[in-house]
């Protein structure tokens, strides 16, 4: 079955490996345009690219979707199917109806929850034990494809986004993998998804960055991993702007308000949070410094 392979970043990059490790026939693949980086504004390749350059499989790079010579390179690759995964880009109707297996599309969220751009985070940042990865039809609306498989994983309390995307990856290209078997052998579920369950994973803005104390250590924890890498949860100490790469919940009780210096401790520093619980900030970074351990930090930059 001839495969044509959509996708950018490094979760896309690790299910097209599975792909031409299991033996499937990748014919060609989209990425989006080279990005520039640095003062010198050097041309990056995504992660998506560099592997199919590697593997001398085609790549092809619109900047619009919606132009004749997009229709007429898929046209010359004759996909039987359309693989996409985190490709950045909405494809139009007139792609979506081109190959004969249809196009199908890998989510990293238990749909119809959390449809979008950031459910990895999101899942994080909303408290969630549990999440997953879908294989789909593709529809015209967003992620609102009839489902083929979900395979869900739980996530552990101390997992920051970049963690769980990472073993996301890793699920999302083996479900992949095995459901252009299944479509090949004409095997594939097919069931529409629930609207009443649907909710949304809108994209991530730097707003979101300062802690609110008067949340609970809980709900503090799951804003700082589910921000890491970006854009990042940040605290103002005794007037110092710090980025907050991880923090614990601690067992320990407190009557101060929230916000409250508690004590700088071996593993970090006490912070007072609401419901009487207490965060423990464990890996910072002020602004110009590196990212290091918080007893680091705050042995060089004591607290009186």
């Amino acid at each position: 079955m001839r495969v044509v392979f959509m996708g950018t970043p490094d979760i896309a990059a690790t299910c097209l490996k599975k792909l031409i490790a299991d033996g499937h026939q990748v014919v060609g693949v989209f990425t989006k345009p080279d990005a520039q980086k640095n003062r010198g504004m050097k041309l990056i390749f995504s992660p998506v690219k560099e592997y199919a350059v590697a593997q001398n499989i085609p790549v092809y790079q619109p900047v619009r979707l919606r132009e004749p010579e997009t229709m007429e390179v898929l046209r010359q690759w004759k996909p039987d199917v359309i693989a996409v995964v985190a490709y950045g880009k909405i494809l139009p109707q007139e792609i979506l109806d081109l190959p004969e297996k249809g196009c199908i599309n890998i989510h990293a969220s238990v749909l119809p929850a959390l449809r979008g751009s950031g459910p990895v985070q999101w899942s994080i940042l909303n408290g969630f034990s549990e999440t997953g990865v879908t294989a789909m039809y593709m529809a015209a609306e967003m992620d609102a494809g009839d489902v083929i498989e979900i395979r869900k994983t739980p996530i552990d309390p101390e997992e920051n986004a970049k963690e769980l995307l990472d073993r996301l990856a890793v699920i999302g290209g083996e479900l992949l993998s095995d459901t252009l078997w299944a479509v090949e052998a004409g095997t594939a579920n097919r069931t529409p998804q629930d609207a009443s369950g649907v909710t949304f994973a809108p994209m991530l803005e730097k707003s979101m960055s300062p802690i609110d104390w008067n949340k609970s250590a809980w709900e503090i924890s799951c804003q700082v991993r589910g921000l890491n890498p970006w854009p990042v949860a940040t605290a103002e100490v005794r007037g110092t702007l710090l980025k907050v790469y991880r923090v614990k919940v601690m067992e320990t009780k407190t009557d101060a308000a929230p916000g409250t210096i508690l004590s700088v401790t071996k593993t970090g520093l006490a912070v007072a949070a609401g419901d009487g619980t207490v965060v423990e900030l464990r890996q910072v970074q002020a602004q110009g410094g590196k990212r290091m351990e918080a007893t680091d930090y705050f042995r060089g930059h004591p607290l009186q």
